[in-house]
């Protein structure tokens, strides 16, 4: 079975078009799944037109409903008016209307089962604010829709790095009174979770950073450590987790000891993301903690790239083909589940078949 992947187009004047157009070259991943752009065909072709030849040769497969996607195909879900205002690399109103078609389109037929991943292209957090979307992101948003009350985690994943974020997009003012025992050990608890279950680590080692410079120094320089940071360290390693900390985040990245580690968990978003994207600007970010797969590149709309054929579909690329590496380890997980062995309980009165013994 190929998986059906939801790619929504995000801000139709940014990159999101061009990446996921480029993307979609690669014929190989028709191959694997079926992927289904939440969007508009004519604006597609207008940013199709500003590509390479290969890019505006690309044909769509117009459907209606998601349980139509066929095979071997670009197939294409229209989501808003082939009169939408397309201003390449200008951020308008409208821009974020669509952006917000698309993912609310996208997101029923995630709810109804009829796609099995969503892949985001980036939308713009400010254009796209409306009485539906009173959200700082798609991560808070997708978290309304698919955590089932849980707490969800950021995080952005490459081939040298796992970074989660304690706090995603919040004002840096705000994070210290962010920075309590129950949330710390909530992102660790989902953080080794996604970690056995999507990365397949039996016993994952996390690192835990600090939220001052230095670790505070013992207290001269900040008692977040001392007083909430370590203690819930110490209180996830008495619940059975594999977790150290925490590390002052300079000399942490610095002298590379991230490398002993099968994820950070960050603090705050920045103290996380500019080491992770100064290593790799080709990552991808990851929603742990939803009852959906949802992956999409590390970057923002790029306006300044945008209608110039410039910006790289690598993230978007490594974006789809992770969701569908995660669709299927999910599936697998839950074939190794569903007929487990019976549990036999063992007393005094069961006795110990006699089994003939191995000749010489």
């Amino acid at each position: 079975m190929k998986p059906i992947v939801a790619i929504t187009a995000g801000d139709i004047n940014g990159v999101g078009y061009e990446i996921l157009l480029k993307g979609l070259e690669d014929s190989h991943i028709l191959e694997i799944c079926k992927p289904i752009i939440y969007g508009n065909a004519k604006i597609a072709k207008q940013h199709a037109a500003l590509l390479t030849d290969e890019v505006k040769q690309l044909q769509f497969n117009i459907i209606s409903d998601a349980a139509s996607a066929a095979e071997g195909k670009v197939n294409l879900i229209t989501c808003y008016p082939d009169d939408t205002p397309l201003q390449i690399g200008v951020s308008t109103p409208e821009a974020g209307k669509a952006s917000l078609a698309s993912l609310e389109r996208a997101s029923q037929d995630l709810k109804a089962g009829k796609v099995q991943a969503l892949v985001t292209a980036p939308i713009n957090k400010e254009n796209i604010q409306s009485e539906q979307f009173r959200f700082s992101g798609h991560t808070e948003y997708l978290t309304k829709q698919f955590a089932q009350g849980n707490d969800s985690l950021m995080m952005m994943v490459s081939d040298c790095m796992r970074i989660a974020l304690v706090c995603n997009h919040v004002p840096l003012r705000k994070v210290p009174e962010m920075i309590t025992e129950e949330r710390i050990l909530n992102k660790l608890h989902t953080l080794e979770q996604t970690l056995k279950d999507d990365f397949t680590i039996e016993k994952p080692r996390i690192a835990v950073l600090a939220l001052n410079p230095h670790a505070g120094d013992n207290g001269l320089i900040g008692t977040e450590e001392q007083e909430i940071i370590r203690p819930t360290v110490l209180k996830a390693v008495e619940e059975g987790l594999c977790v150290f900390g925490p590390y002052s985040a300079d000399g942490f990245f610095g002298a590379g000891r991230y490398v002993h580690f099968d994820a950070v968990l960050a603090m705050y978003h920045d103290q996380g993301l500019i080491p992770f994207k100064s290593l790799d600007m080709n990552g991808v970010n990851f929603t742990a903690g939803l009852n959906i797969i949802r992956t999409s590149p590390d970057h923002g709309t790029a306006y300044d790239l945008a209608g110039k054929n410039k910006a790289n579909p690598t993230s978007f690329r490594h974006a789809l083909y992770m969701a569908i590496d995660l669709w299927r380890t999910r599936e697998e997980n839950k074939e190794l589940r569903k007929n487990p062995l019976e549990i036999v309980e063992i007393t005094s009165n069961h006795k110990r078949p006699d089994f003939p013994l191995p000749t010489a």
